[in-house]
């Protein structure tokens, strides 16, 4: 999933250039740094769901690859993630019998890819099985800026039942689920059989289902594109897959993991994930620090100095 904006990382992201598309810790952009951690598994080629009016980026960005996808799926309006994963699983059983789809944001930055395939190949058996999973992130602070997920009882060695979601929280109250060890941050990374997910839609929200079915099915091709009919799609309903689907199934589970995982949904949370100098200052480009600590400067053009 490649849409949003990144508002919370303005003036660096935009909204015509997000931070998806943005080479913030590395020499790849965040998309690519999506694509390449997948090279320890065997999977097919990746479906990317974007804003339509990022389609060059994106092509651009996989032809830097040199990667083979199996299509990229145009969204006229952005309409959360429950119809962007509806779409990916509609055209996924249309081109091959019934695929475990491993569903993962464009903007995540993960340090510790082993632990994160190792967490896949755990989820993937629950998967096969009809499973809807998700990846609860192991917390490590008090953090109010995410939801978390209950854990309920076990179903494995590895995974638990999803007792509930939960709203982000106030700091006693994150402080109260960090001593517990009982709560994970919510992730937004799934792994289910593509059938399983567009048979929960119908059940819970077929308003949903039938706007993607229908746009799915009015959708022309351009290139290597997909766009969709932008009369049915903008009908969909805006609503994010935990409140369409988990929260409502009794088939949902969730796997821990603790893989140095962040959403990067702030200067802060960038500053955190990235390398650091002797003063813990996090510098790109050209850039003069003096007598300065723990701050972040990003140059893309021109010279920046910093004092004190």
């Amino acid at each position: 999933m490649a849409g949003g904006t990144g508002s919370r990382l303005w003036p660096l992201s935009r909204t015509l250039y997000p931070k998806q598309f943005l080479t913030l810790t590395s020499s790849s952009s965040m998309l690519q740094e999506t694509i390449v951690r997948l090279d320890g598994l065997t999977h097919e080629h990746p479906l990317i769901i974007c804003n339509e009016e990022h389609r060059f980026i994106v092509a651009e960005q996989l032809r830097q690859l040199e990667l083979q996808h199996s299509g990229i799926i145009l969204e006229p309006v952005g309409r959360n993630t429950a119809p962007a994963i509806a779409l990916a699983a509609l055209h996924a059983v249309r081109n091959q019998d019934d695929p475990i789809l491993l569903v993962l944001a464009a903007d995540h930055v993960i340090q510790d890819n082993s632990a994160f395939l190792t967490a896949i190949e755990k989820a993937l058996d629950l998967a096969v099985g009809g499973k809807l999973v998700t990846f609860g992130i192991v917390p490590n602070k008090p953090e109010t800026g995410y939801g978390y997920i209950k854990q309920g009882k076990p179903v494995s060695e590895d995974a638990f039942e999803v007792s509930e979601f939960v709203e982000k929280p106030d700091l006693d109250t994150a402080k109260r689920y960090l001593n517990e060890g009982t709560y994970y941050w919510n992730s937004g990374m799934f792994i289910f059989r593509a059938s399983r997910y567009i048979e929960e839609l119908k059940l819970y929200r077929p308003d949903i289902l039938d706007a993607c079915i229908n746009a799915l099915e009015d959708a022309s091709l351009d290139l290597d594109f997909t766009r969709l009919n932008t009369t049915s799609f903008t009908q969909c309903p805006d609503e994010s897959i935990d409140y369409a689907v988990m929260e409502q199934t009794s088939d949902a589970v969730v796997v821990p993991l603790d893989a140095g995982w962040s959403d990067v949904g702030s200067w802060a949370a960038l500053w955190e994930v990235d390398t650091k100098d002797n003063n813990n200052n996090v510098i790109h480009g050209d850039v003069v620090a003096i007598d300065t600590q723990r701050s972040y400067l990003y140059s893309q053009h021109r010279l920046i100095s910093a004092v004190g």
